[in-house]
């Protein structure tokens, strides 16, 4: 079971890392560093946007508009530190059957 929690764990890691890249990737395809028309690119901007779309969408929607200012990344990665927190501190505590004190 603890191999279970490590494999949860590392898959938000990953997750994180992927939702940095599609930050990153926006920002430099927005400010022009990188051109948006080359296929290479477009087709990693694809898959980052695909991963992480579906999860930002909601967040969004709950959020208050900040304009052109974005802020959902940002609250999907202190969610994601949260939930690996979480489970660092009582997913051992969860797989013994103790109760956290």
């Amino acid at each position: 079971m603890i191999s279970l929690l490590k494999l949860v764990d590392l898959v938000l890691e990953i997750y994180g890392i992927i939702l940095i890249l599609y930050v990153i990737l926006g920002l430099l395809i927005n400010f022009g560093v990188v051109n948006a028309y080359n296929r290479v690119v477009a087709a990693i901007y694809e898959f980052l946007m695909r991963i992480t779309e579906p999860v930002l969408r909601p967040i969004r929607r709950i959020l208050p508009n900040f304009g052109p200012v974005d802020l959902s990344p940002l609250v999907l990665l202190v969610l994601i530190w949260f939930a690996r927190n979480l489970l660092a501190e009582y997913g051992p505590l969860l797989v013994r059957g103790a109760s956290p004190a």
